[in-house]
């Protein structure tokens, strides 16, 4: 076991790493930082909370874990979440090696306070959007990119073609892409990574909430899928990585984060994202659209909204794209009153 020295927001812990783990550690663990979020008929307690703790909130945000440990393939997870809001917990970490820095978001599809929002992009899946904006304009607590498409741009409002499905609230937007899979949630509360070509529109859509599409599987039960094992081609290239899990009770969804194509972090392969998954509490995990349209978006307690990873458009550090399909965390309507 390879020990490091890891200082966790003001806390220095000693602890051993030997790879990625399968599952997260207890959410008891986490420290309790609650965001909120503007909504139609705001809680009033929460706010006042919120901006009383706003120093904290901007410390977590700002602050990462740094991690001198090797990736490897079978470690036991340690990773460290921290409250943002009830059933949504937030992860910011560097690691040594490979140089990558990553932000991740859990979430408890338990929770009655949250709700899953999946957009096909603005104007009902017409035009592409940036996060931050897709997070602005849905009053929602954190969003991320998700599926591929045809038009890249820092520009927003040019019309766009989602590369896969796109189910919100039950409404189809864009179509099954039969070469790629999907985070699907359904109507019974269940979460799964499913083949798009799986997805019977005439037969099974109506069992669908919400639905996002990606490009493949990298986890699977718990395993790095066969296709991220290749030295070659895409899946062994270093690229920012925008990808989502779920845990083997079906109980968390994991959003992730990884910067690249900058000094501080170079990006990472599908394996390396797999595995990372795995050790924030995935048992499954799909790879998302990456590149420049990777990006995290979370609104903070002054109302405003921060993409809190490093966005590279066109080779420029911290242009955010505009992108087309997008999934985020909201606060449940019946909570709101």
């Amino acid at each position: 076991m390879q020990a490091a020295i890891q200082k966790n927001f003001g806390r220095t812990r000693l602890w051993s790493l030997t790879s990625f783990g399968r599952q997260s550690p207890p959410a008891e663990n986490s420290k309790n930082v609650f965001l909120t979020c503007p909504v139609h008929r705001p809680n009033r307690n929460l706010i006042v909370l919120a901006l009383l703790i706003f120093s904290a909130f901007i410390t977590i945000v700002s602050c990462a874990t740094v991690s001198t440990s090797p990736i490897y393939e079978d470690t036991q997870n340690d990773a460290q979440y921290n409250a943002l809001f009830p059933g949504v917990e937030y992860i910011h970490e560097k690691l040594t090696s490979p140089r990558i820095e990553y932000h991740a978001l859990r979430i408890d599809l338990s929770s009655p306070e949250i709700e899953i929002v999946v957009r096909g992009g603005a104007d009902n899946g017409t035009t592409n959007t940036r996060v931050s904006s897709f997070v602005r304009d849905n009053n929602l607590i954190a969003g991320i990119n998700a599926l591929p498409f045809d038009v890249s741009s820092s520009r927003e409002g040019l019309p766009i073609k989602n590369i896969g499905i796109v189910v919100s609230n039950g409404e189809l937007l864009s179509a099954a892409n039969n070469h790629y899979d999907a985070l699907v949630f359904y109507k019974d509360g269940r979460a799964a990574i499913v083949r798009q070509s799986s997805i019977s529109l005439t037969r099974s859509l109506e069992n669908i909430q919400n639905a996002v599409g990606g490009f493949h599987s990298i986890l699977i039960s718990g395993e790095p899928a066969p296709r991220t094992l290749s030295s070659e081609g895409a899946a062994a290239a270093r690229h920012p990585r925008s990808a989502a899990g779920i845990s083997a009770d079906n109980r968390y969804l994991i959003l992730l984060v990884i910067d690249g194509r900058r000094s501080g972090s170079i990006g990472a392969t599908e394996q390396e994202t797999a595995l990372l998954l795995r050790s924030l509490g995935s048992y499954d995990g799909i790879n998302f659209d990456g590149g420049g349209s990777s990006a995290l978006a979370m609104r903070i307690p002054d109302g405003s909204v921060k993409v809190v990873n490093m966005p590279v458009h066109n080779g420029i550090p911290g242009w955010e794209r505009a992108v087309a399909g997008c999934i985020g965390i909201g606060v449940n309507p019946s909570m709101e009153r």
